[in-house]
């Protein structure tokens, strides 16, 4: 996913970047790898701090990605102080770099990931390299029971990931109300 990941910060770094006079242009290329970087290490701390729904929403296309997006906010402080702290940028000039790209790369991700004709990546891939590749224990436990438990949520006879996005996003019980079945509630 990296190599996505930096394909999409490369594709859209122009205006953000490269075209942004508080970036100097010999710190280019190295601006558009820390954010790439921080951008993927900013998801995977969202995943271990256990900020499932503002993820799943984001990967579902239930919320815009935009900047009052959780998720984008969060990354948005994170590339923001790590483009200052290590290219001496203002916060001002790092904080329109991480505005101008981070949208833009989590619309471009997400979009890949949802498209047919991109194959060898999709959301369970996407959120397999969040989540570090440990999601699969989970999910293969979920497939095994989920099933008996009605967490099928769209009907094809598998629980996979997008069952799970499902779950989490709806308003009527959502992963409260999985998670309550799952654990013997009504």
């Amino acid at each position: 996913m990296f190599e996505q990941l930096t394909d999409l910060v490369k594709q859209f770094g122009g205006e953000a970047v490269v075209n942004n006079p508080a970036v100097p242009n010999e710190q280019n290329e190295a601006v558009m790898e820390e954010a790439g970087g921080s951008i993927l290490s900013g998801l995977k701390d969202m995943v271990a701090g256990g900020n499932i729904g503002d993820l799943a929403g984001m990967l579902s296309g239930k919320t815009p990605i935009d900047m009052n997006n959780p998720v984008v906010k969060e990354l948005a402080g994170k590339v923001t102080g790590n483009l200052g702290s290590k290219f001496g940028l203002s916060p001002e000039a790092a904080g329109g770099v991480a505005g101008g790209l981070i949208p833009q790369v989590l619309n471009g991700l997400v979009n890949k990931a949802k498209d047919p004709n991109q194959p060898g990546f999709n959301v369970t891939d996407l959120v397999g390299a969040i989540s570090g590749g440990n999601g699969g224990g989970l999910m293969d436990a979920v497939s095994k029971y989920g099933g008996m438990f009605g967490l099928d949520q769209d009907g094809d006879g598998q629980v996979g990931m997008s069952d799970a996005i499902s779950a989490v996003t709806k308003k009527s019980g959502g992963l409260g109300g999985i998670l309550g079945k799952l654990f013997g509630g009504k």
